[in-house]
């Protein structure tokens, strides 16, 4: 039975912001102020350090009134915000990264949508992820491929309803549920700054599949800003980014099974780009301009150094259960 009373406002939520190095710091509080200065505050902050004694004390001794802790998991992305979501004691745990500026009504926007959607149990609520370039958009650099700066991208869905999974920069969860699936999955997310990921995307498919009936949502009026460093607006960062997101899809797919891993990306790579790749050419042939045609090329090797860092993975995967099996029969 659906509790529709149970009415979620912004003193249900924590926010964890996980951060790692000195140099992003500046970084960091800007997205603080952000969340000091929301129409409706939530009931606490949590920043997670990921094994950086000096940055931590710094932040400790800057801001007495937030709850400052070291990383004790594992380290990364996913071990961070398993040591946030053990301190968070309110029903829902947002997760903000810390280049991300959220906009001041974002956390009532996320509580707001914990409400009884179509019937069903609303279990997670993700929100709207906003490039902010350092330098300005790069006109080769289409918005099809946003998701490799971890923001929205075009051809996502844009209308508040279900999704499989939210981006990792502006996420939440009900924070038992998400205790319950045993939180993020380690060996999987970011650690430092090689650009793996997909934590989410398992987490929010594992959700799903326990409490069935649930529902993972986007709402794309909880909007944050996430800043774009000049060196990721660089053809080499796309392929490096596309490279470890197939390898990382790979694992997912492998935990998960790929009909579950990859159906949203299957429309993504048969539908979105070939439309993008499309309307670029043609833009490129009546502007007789070089910018188009740059972003049409960018979304053809972006998909086939995807994919072929997933069909990587996959034979890593493949070779790593073999050998064990390889070496008990020799034995």
């Amino acid at each position: 039975m659906i509790d529709v009373s149970a009415t979620v406002t912004a003193d249900h939520v924590s926010v964890v912001v996980c951060t790692y190095d000195e140099e992003r710091r500046p970084l960091l509080e800007r997205a603080l102020e952000a969340l000091k200065h929301q129409e409706q505050p939530s009931a606490w902050v949590i920043v997670v350090v990921d094994h950086n004694p000096g940055l931590l004390g710094a932040l400790r001794a800057d801001h007495p009134h937030l709850t400052v802790v070291p990383n004790d998991r594992t380290r990364g992305l996913s071990g961070a915000r398993n040591c946030g979501l053990a301190l968070a004691a309110t029903p829902i745990v947002a997760f903000l990264d810390d280049d991300a500026v959220p906009q001041p009504d974002w956390v009532a926007r996320l509580a707001l949508a914990y409400r009884v959607a179509d019937g069903q149990r609303v279990l997670g609520v993700g929100g709207a992820i906003v490039p902010y370039w350092a330098g300005g958009r790069p006109a080769w650099f289409p918005a099809e491929l946003d998701w490799v700066v971890g923001c929205t991208y075009k051809g996502a869905r844009a209308d508040p309803g279900p999704v499989r999974n939210m981006l990792g920069a502006n996420m939440s969860f009900r924070a038992q549920e998400l205790r319950r699936i045993g939180g993020f999955l380690d060996g999987i997310g970011r650690i430092g700054t090689v650009p793996l990921g997909c934590e989410e995307t398992e987490a929010c498919i594992r959700m799903a599949r326990r409490f069935a009936g649930g529902q993972i949502r986007f709402e794309p009026t909880a909007r944050v800003h996430h800043y774009v460093s000049a060196e990721r607006a660089t053809p080499r960062y796309l392929l490096r980014r596309c490279w470890a997101e197939g390898l990382s899809k790979a694992h997912v797919a492998g935990l998960a099974g790929s009909s579950s891993a990859l159906a949203d990306e299957r429309g993504y790579a048969t539908r979105t780009l070939p439309r993008g790749v499309a309307q670029a050419f043609g833009e490129a042939v009546s502007s007789m301009r070089a910018a188009p045609l740059g972003r049409a090329v960018a979304m053809i090797v972006g998909l086939a150094v995807t994919t072929a860092g997933f069909v990587a993975g996959r034979l890593a995967l493949h070779s790593n259960r073999a050998e064990p099996a390889l070496q008990s029969h020799n034995h």
